[in-house]
């Protein structure tokens, strides 16, 4: 049975794309078959991250919606991306993205017409079984509609992402509220670009207070991070970094 990681931040700006991409990546590396899916269809970016060339693809997630093709056909294999020099990782890993497309007609015509939730809800189970997952990271889009719902209501695992942000702290505070409505049994928190002048302990005693849930990580803003500009992923580059230990024992945590 395939687990469903939806990763979700009320506002854009947070690093959501960046840190699923990382966390996934961690989990492909362990020997998981892995699968991302970038359901920020009127904002994609993590296709970025792995350098899929939009010109090259033949089917996007939004070729499955329109009923153009099988979810599964939108799949790119991006397993390369997470293997380094004289390293061999274990037979069964896998990293699969689903991208949303960049196209300008196609965003247009989300934006104009909308989507189909249910179809999208159907797809994400069928992509689940058709590649043999393990793990399924919902890449969402940022704030709440329908799609947010969607992905809080199928997924095993919710995680949030914030910042140590005024506006942050009361967007987060609504979505939290929304997914305990929802029921929603695991509900995990990362609190990313924490400047090093703040004290991280009364921070997290400050937002574990207010939410109720447990902060499974505390992200320092980072330089290398902002000068990598979403042009790989993080652990990969620099796999010794303190930030990639800790994006790496949120990972372990998440997939327990």
């Amino acid at each position: 049975m395939s687990q469903i990681i939806a990763v979700h931040s009320f506002r854009g700006g947070t690093g959501k794309s960046n840190t699923t991409a990382n966390l996934a990546a961690y989990a492909a590396r362990t020997g998981k078959r892995v699968g991302i899916i970038d359901t920020d269809i009127q904002s994609p970016g993590i296709h970025v991250i792995f350098a899929i060339d939009h010109d090259k693809l033949t089917f996007a997630l939004n070729d499955f919606l329109w009923g153009r093709c099988r979810i599964e056909q939108a799949a790119c294999d991006v397993t390369h991306t997470i293997v380094t020099e004289n390293q061999t990782l274990p037979e069964r890993a896998k990293l699969f993205l689903i991208p949303s497309s960049v196209k300008t007609g196609e965003i247009a015509k989300v934006l104009r017409e909308g989507y189909d939730v249910g179809l999208l809800n159907d797809g994400i189970h069928a992509l689940a079984r058709e590649l043999d997952l393990d793990y399924l990271f919902i890449d969402t889009h940022p704030g709440v509609n329908e799609e947010t719902l969607l992905s809080i209501a199928i997924c095993n695992k919710f995680v949030l992402i914030m910042r140590p942000d005024n506006q942050d702290f009361q967007g987060t505070a609504v979505t939290v509220e929304i997914a305990k409505r929802l029921d929603v049994q695991d509900i995990l928190l990362i609190v990313n670009k924490v400047p090093h002048a703040l004290n991280q302990a009364m921070l997290r005693e400050q937002i574990e207070s207010a939410f109720q849930i447990p902060i499974v990580g505390m992200l320092p803003l980072n330089s290398e991070m902002a000068s990598l500009a979403s042009s790989g992923l993080f652990t990969q580059r620099f796999p010794d970094h303190p930030l990639s230990r800790d994006l790496n024992a949120i990972a372990a945590r998440l997939i327990g």
